[in-house]
């Protein structure tokens, strides 16, 4: 199946098994030779992190950047008014969202960090990119579907629509060349790869064997999916989260409350006992210990003693970060600074690839 072909919807089987298997050709070059290879990654700056991305992603964030690989990662702020119409307290969101990267151990000195307003040059590549895309791909495209059924009849906006050209935007101006995702985001980065496949095709950079754009490829993420303290998925509107920077005494209310089941005897069993497989699961990721073996030890101790594993347990894996986090948050010049510094860098690059874009389109004037 041709990659214009998966834009119809959802990625095909046979498709993620590719996918799936060039992944894990990836992970074995980076081990190899991690300088080959451009990271891009991000958030948008809706609400404080909580343990699904840390443990969905940002720890894998570190875990590249460690070994290597060149790093970049966005703090998507003109992505946060694609679904809203209004950005809030969008300031005191970034900050916090710096600060959580940072305390988690992205290193400023070996990653860059920068966010979607201060890149002029990366936004602009929208024009030509929204050229190389017709109405019809983006409306077939899983998140633009999903959010158009869930608006209950709200007209889309026009930046809700072409947030898949923004993403490969935000991950070609940097020439990325792997971006870790989920399944489920697989199409957003064939996006991205028919945009480039199509610039160059137009452009002429192919048979000049000059391509401007990488092909960006997907490092599925393997990470084990957190749910929410009340058993569905862990997110901000739902209030069933943990976040990176709340206290010791906060985490343990909130998990006082979370959701078990009437069985005293603890078992992992995520197929039949869902929640308390999920808190089993917590705690084995902040502790390193199977869960079989932490229900194990649990025994018929209930719920109770179930919370109490797991709130001993997140408080102390994350005590160091949230130690680093609070002096973060309390020195803003050096978040600023952190940020100046990298949106320097973006700049540059997105300078430079805007006049490789202009030279192809024979724009230079």
């Amino acid at each position: 199946m041709s990659q214009d072909a998966d834009l119809a919807g959802t990625t095909s089987e046979a498709s993620l098994a590719r996918t799936r298997a060039r992944s894990l050709e990836i992970e074995a070059a980076i081990e190899t030779d991690a300088s080959r290879f451009r990271v891009l990654t991000g958030d948008r700056p809706t609400g404080a992190l909580h343990l699904g991305h840390y443990f969905g992603t940002l720890q894998n964030r570190v875990v590249l950047q460690n070994k290597g690989v060149e790093t970049w990662v966005l703090v998507a702020d003109y992505q946060v008014i694609t679904d809203r119409d209004g950005v809030g307290e969008i300031r005191q969101r970034v900050l916090g969202l710096l600060a959580d990267y940072l305390a988690a151990g992205i290193d400023p000195e070996r990653s860059t960090i920068f966010n979607h307003s201060a890149v002029p040059g990366l936004n602009q590549l929208m024009l030509p990119f929204l050229s190389l895309v017709t109405e019809s791909e983006l409306h077939r495209n899983p998140t633009v579907k999903a959010e158009l059924e869930a608006s209950g009849g709200r007209a889309m906006s026009g930046l809700l629509l072409t947030y898949p050209v923004h993403q490969a935007a935000d991950i070609l101006f940097c020439k990325a060349n792997i971006v870790p995702v989920g399944k489920d985001q697989v199409p957003h980065l064939e996006q991205a790869r028919v945009i480039a496949q199509r610039f160059d095709k137009r452009y002429g950079r192919v048979e000049k064997d000059r391509p401007v754009f990488r092909r960006p490829e997907a490092l599925l993420s393997e990470a084990q999916s957190v749910l929410g303290t009340d058993g569905t998925k862990m997110s901000k509107s739902r209030g069933n989260t943990i976040e990176l920077g709340m206290d010791a005494d906060t985490t343990a209310k909130i998990l006082r409350r979370a959701v078990t089941d009437s069985n005293r005897h603890i078992t992992y069993d995520p197929a039949l006992r869902p929640e308390v497989s999920n808190l089993l699961l917590i705690a084995s990721l902040c502790t390193g210990e199977a869960p079989e073996a932490i229900a194990e030890r649990i025994g018929d101790g209930g719920g109770g003693a179930l919370k109490a594993v797991v709130t001993e347990a997140v408080n102390e894996h994350f005590a160091p970060i949230r130690a680093r986090r609070a002096e973060l948050i309390a020195d803003e010049g050096y978040l600023l600074d952190v940020l100046r510094r990298g949106n320097e860098r973006a700049n540059e690059v997105a300078d430079q690839t805007l006049t490789e874009v202009r030279q192809a389109m024979q724009m230079i004037y």
